[in-house]
C-alpha cells in the first residue's frame, strides 16, 4: 500500500509538471521580441561640471575611513555628495540641460578610481522630466572612460546603455573638473 501511495504522488507531480509546461506561453516571447524592435537609440552629448573648491560648491565630502583616507594617494574611502550642473558646452555659463546628482567614492587603492552612483535628470528640451541612472567604475585618470547606464524615467523608462566620460579639464590643485559625457540610451 505505502508503494502504492509513492507511485500516485509522482504520477500527480509529473501530471502537475506536464500541465504547467503545457500552460506555459511561448507567445509572450514574440511579444516581447516585437516590443524589443520597436525600442530607440538616443545618443546625448553634455558637460558635467564637478565643482569641489569655492563658496558654493556643487560636490561635498560626506565620509571617509578615519585615518586611511588622508594617508592614501588615491583617497580610498572617501565619499563625495554631488549636485552638479550638466551643460550644453564645457564653458560653465553655457545653456543648463540637466543635473547630475549622486554620489561618488575612492574605491581603489591602486589608482584614482571612483564608484559612480548618479542620476542624471533632464530640465530642458524635449528630454524634459526624463532621466538616466548611471553606475559604474570611473578610472579618473584614463583619457577615456565607460559606464553602465542601468536605468531611468520618463522617456528613458527602462533604458540601458553606456556612458562614456573623457575629462575636458581638470584643476589638480582644487579638484575641480568639467567632463564631457556622450551617453548611449536603448530604451
Amino acid at each position: 500500500m505505502e508503494e502504492f501511495s509513492k507511485v500516485m504522488f509522482l504520477i500527480m507531480i509529473s501530471v502537475a509538471a506536464i500541465s504547467g509546461a503545457q500552460s506555459f506561453n511561448v507567445d509572450g516571447w514574440a511579444n516581447t521580441w516585437r516590443e524589443a524592435e520597436k525600442q530607440t537609440v538616443t545618443n546625448l552629448q553634455f558637460y558635467f561640471h564637478d565643482t569641489l573648491s569655492g563658496k558654493n560648491p556643487s560636490a561635498v565630502r560626506v565620509a571617509q575611513a578615519s585615518e586611511m583616507t588622508n594617508k592614501s594617494p588615491t583617497l580610498f574611502g572617501m565619499v563625495m555628495m554631488a549636485d552638479d550642473p550638466l551643460t550644453e558646452t564645457p564653458d560653465p555659463k553655457s545653456k543648463l540641460v540637466g543635473r547630475a546628482q549622486g554620489l561618488y567614492g575612492s574605491a581603489s587603492q591602486a589608482e584614482l578610481g571612483l564608484i559612480m552612483v548618479f542620476n542624471f535628470g533632464f530640465t530642458e528640451g524635449m528630454y524634459k522630466g526624463s532621466s538616466i541612472s548611471i553606475l559604474g567604475l570611473n578610472s579618473a585618470m584614463n583619457l577615456v572612460r565607460e559606464m553602465s547606464i542601468v536605468g531611468g524615467t520618463g522617456i528613458f523608462r527602462l533604458a540601458r546603455g553606456y556612458a562614456i566620460a573623457q575629462t575636458h579639464w581638470f584643476d589638480p590643485a582644487s579638484g575641480d573638473a568639467i567632463v564631457g559625457y556622450n551617453v548611449t540610451i536603448v530604451h
